[in-house]
């Protein structure tokens, strides 16, 4: 296993390097959010730290997580009462104050990794519908006349979610939770986002979605002329 730690201060990374290491993960350093997040499909982290000052911490969770539903960790030098319970929301796992004890970080981040990986995709059943079936177990999608994609976390999370409710309108605000795992308003643009790429991978025309539809000012309905196979 390992993490992916973004960060620019030295300190920071020395700091942080030697926790992860203590909570059995193998590091890599990254100096650019976007950078790393553009790249998360080439090889993707079983948990990721973030102590970045040069932008909003919610804009740093959100980017996140329109690509990676790992536990996340966020540092910041200075935060408040309100601050840390926005980001909670907003999708962090874990936000660490300004003051921390480094044995009880290592535990915490022990914590957070167990449960990340308490729900293994191999159990799942795999799914059908008109044109295309879904198999859990490499988070791959075969299309008719294509070949078979792979899908990122989010984005199984996302249509799993959707052919194990088929017929049934999900709200955004319970597709955030089941999806990204938080709970909260949620954030509609990550939803949308994510269905724009599912669409692209599971529909024939993507503009005239036949399968994962929207209703309006409510939320998403995966519609298909068979039953759950």
């Amino acid at each position: 296993m390992y993490a992916l730690l973004i960060a620019t201060d030295e300190d920071d990374i020395a700091v942080f390097s030697t926790i992860l290491q203590r909570a059995g993960l193998a590091v890599t350093l990254v100096r650019d959010l976007e950078q790393a997040m553009q790249h998360w499909m080439d090889r993707p982290a079983d948990f990721i730290l973030l102590a970045l000052y040069e932008q909003p911490p919610e804009d740093q969770v959100r980017l996140v997580r329109t690509e990676a539903q790992v536990p996340l960790a966020l540092y910041l030098a200075q935060i408040s009462p309100q601050i840390h319970s926005d980001l909670l929301y907003t999708g962090a796992d874990l936000v660490i104050p300004p003051t921390f004890n480094h044995k009880v970080l290592t535990a915490q981040i022990a914590a957070l990794l167990r449960r990340g990986n308490s729900t293994p995709t191999f159990s799942l059943p795999n799914l059908s519908a008109t044109n295309f079936s879904l198999d859990p177990s490499s988070r791959t999608i075969e299309v008719h006349d294509k070949s078979p994609q792979r899908l990122t976390h989010l984005e199984f999370r996302l249509l799993y979610t959707l052919m194990l409710n088929r017929g049934q309108i999900i709200p955004t605000e319970a597709l955030v939770e089941r999806v990204w795992g938080y709970t909260g308003q949620g954030d509609r643009e990550l939803v949308r986002g994510l269905i724009s790429r599912l669409r692209s991978k599971v529909e024939v025309d993507a503009r005239n979605p036949n399968h994962i539809l929207t209703v309006p000012g409510v939320g998403y309905q995966f519609v298909d002329d068979y039953g759950l196979k």
